[in-house]
């Protein structure tokens, strides 16, 4: 297969110390990704295990020619001990493969240490067939297919490298078979090639810190045809798809997969990091030595900072220590765990709650202990990545249902009649949309075909209802049968919980493994949680002002020509293309506001966005102004 190679270069290096060769490498990559491919391979020039180099050539061409694309061979792995036993199990391969005179051509490979390409051997006489014996012939041109995608060179990948270039050689006509050791000191594996041996890779064939290595390409036909099989190996680009995956423990080189995974994540603008805020959460925080207006916090409410709540940590860690020392069930409860527990059940109008050290833990305690093998999940399909979680681990019938479809719902509940116990669940406000579980419905629903409903408030509690209770106090309806939530969002504290019947949270306590075997969260967050409950309990106008911020936000987003919609603190404005989005959310922290970018996998792929999290201290002004950057920054990289 042929194709164009318009806007395709290929980057090549090559590096030597007093004449003698160190080190190559190239890629074939586009325009775009030229400069940081040719600084990748500096880099690597300069950190060879044979040396520092005085010479380091960086070699870019456009691709006027069509560009071929070859499968790449079939890979098998043969575990050696020693270089002898290498070294036998190649002529073996070899031989098998009807190439004779074994020896002979093993005792070649003396000759092939010093030269910088491979040596061109008849395969039958033996006469070396390379126009410059001291050079020998350069396999050249050619790139992993996927490079177009990963765009990358950082670091050495032995054998992704090595089979890109077995397969171009056995492609080439005349060739019949391969032989090759590495040159690297600290790398001993090596392989033998051909189209029907495919890629053998021999896991010793040389001595550790030995430096010699060499290549032959043997031949089979007419000499007249010998430069046709230069041309291709020289001159013809080519691209290897569908490169066997190798374990990086077998390639002697266990970090290189994980090395590999970032550098793919980061040539698709997916790539994270986290940012140091040097200044308590607030509406606005230094960052990297600036103020800015932070406008990704989900301390809705402005309690994190709030001095009551900060005082009251302070005195429980004075009393009580800075950490539990203990699971809940041995010498994990103290005081201010029973407190908060009955604060949280007064507060979300239930029987009981139990407190568990992240909201994430508590979604996964809650689901595993309730619903396993022989039981039925019904679960939104855009639900948080801890409820997704928690279904895989359960081992129950996963059903997922369309985002907020209850007729979607009703129909896949009624597939589930003969599982043991079925479990609807649901967030309750969307994390990345902002939008809201219609919760009448789905407890109608769920109540009709006798399954358990849970609702997911982490971004609920604080944030609806007219005092920050939640959906059911939005709705003016009942509670799910599990109410779970979160501690570290408008409550300004850190851990999660999960409300309801005395019954449901005994259970819990007996059967829920999160909380059994870790360790409880540390007096002072949980003396900050009673604390901000406390708060919001006497200041609920933090609320109206929080749905107030947001109304003036969606009005100041539209009259800039900026569709978005909010039932929530959460408003999503959707950018599309994930590189698209990290361009300007990077645009409006210039202007002084931190904006996240949120891309795949949180969202799926070309729906990345920027996620503002409003809070009730943002002033009309801030607000007024990050609605002027942000239709400026969408505009600049969606024109």
């Amino acid at each position: 297969m042929q194709e164009k190679t318009t806007g395709l270069y290929s980057v090549k290096m090559r590096a030597s110390r007093e004449g003698q060769h160190i080190s190559g490498a190239e890629k074939i990559v586009p325009a775009r990704r030229v400069a940081a491919i040719a600084s990748q391979l500096a880099e690597r020039a300069l950190s060879h295990p044979k040396g520092d180099p005085d010479f380091i050539n960086i070699k870019v061409e456009a691709q006027p020619r069509q560009i071929r694309r070859v499968k790449a061979l079939s890979v098998t792995t043969h575990e050696t001990r020693t270089p002898e036993e290498g070294l036998s199990l190649a002529a073996e391969l070899l031989a098998g493969d009807g190439i004779t005179r074994i020896g002979e051509i093993m005792n070649r490979f003396s000759e092939s240490h010093s030269m910088r390409g491979a040596m061109l051997l008849d395969a039958d006489t033996l006469e070396r067939l390379e126009p410059d014996p001291e050079r020998g012939v350069r396999a050249t041109y050619m790139d992993d297919a996927s490079s177009l995608e990963k765009g990358t060179a950082r670091g050495k990948n032995h054998y992704a490298e090595a089979i890109v270039l077995a397969t171009k050689v056995q492609n080439a006509p005349g060739i019949v078979a391969e032989i090759c050791v590495s040159d690297d000191p600290d790398y001993v594996t090596g392989y033998v090639a051909s189209k029907r041996l495919g890629y053998r890779r021999i896991t010793v064939l040389k001595k550790k810190g030995d430096p010699r290595g060499g290549r032959i390409f043997l031949y089979r036909g007419q000499r007249e045809r010998v430069a046709e099989t230069i041309e291709f190996l020289e001159r013809v680009p080519v691209l290897v798809e569908d490169v066997p995956i190798l374990s990086a423990e077998r390639a002697g080189d266990r970090m290189l997969s994980l090395a590999s995974d970032l550098e793919k994540r980061e040539s698709q603008g997916l790539s994270r990091r986290c940012r140091t805020l040097c200044s308590p959460t607030g509406p606005t925080a230094v960052v990297d030595g600036r103020e800015l207006v932070v406008l990704s916090s989900n301390d809705y409410l402005d309690l994190a900072r709030d001095e009551r709540v900060t005082s009251a940590a302070a005195r429980a860690a004075r009393e009580w220590g800075a950490g539990s020392g203990g699971s809940r069930l041995t010498t994990g409860t103290q005081p201010p765990h029973a407190q908060l527990e009955r604060d949280l059940a007064e507060f979300k109008g239930t029987e009981a709650a139990i407190v568990y050290a992240t909201g994430y833990m508590a979604n996964v305690g809650a689901i595993t202990a309730l619903v396993g093998k022989g039981d039925a999940i019904l679960s939104d399909g855009l639900n948080h990545a801890s409820i997704i979680d928690a279904c895989r681990l359960s081992g129950a019938d996963v059903f997922i249902y369309r985002h907020l479809d209850m007729d979607d719902l009703d129909r896949k509940l009624s597939m589930c009649r003969e599982h043991r116990r079925v479990l609807a669940v649901s967030d309750g406000v969307f994390s990345m949309d902002g939008d809201i579980l219609d919760l009448p419905r789905f407890l109608e629903i769920t109540r009709r075909h006798d399954a358990f409903s849970m609702v997911d408030e982490a971004h609920a509690t604080g944030v609806m209802g007219r005092t920050g209770r939640g959906l059911a106090e939005h709705f003016g309806c009942d509670h799910p049968d599990i109410s779970m939530g979160t501690l570290s969002k408008a409550l300004g504290s850190e851990g999660g919980f999960v409300c309801g019947s005395r019954l449901l949270i005994d259970y819990l306590r007996n059967f829920s493994r999160p909380f059994i075997f870790s360790t409880a969260p540390g007096a002072p967050a949980v003396a900050a949680a009673s604390a901000a409950i406390k708060a919001l309990e006497s200041e609920p106008q933090r609320v109206e002002r929080l749905r107030e911020n947001v109304a003036t936000f969606l009005k100041e987003l539209a009259g800039r020509g900026i569709s978005a919609a909010s039932e929530s603190a959460i408003v999503p404005v959707v950018v599309g293309d994930e590189r698209a989005a990290v361009a300007a959310s990077a645009a409006l922290e210039k202007d002084g506001f931190l904006v996240p970018a949120i891309r795949y996998p949180t969202v799926s792929r070309g729906s990345a966005r920027l996620r503002f999290a409003l809070s009730s201290a943002h002033t009309s002004e801030q607000l007024r102004a990050a609605a002027e950057a942000a239709a400026l920054a969408v505009r600049e990289v969606t024109r």
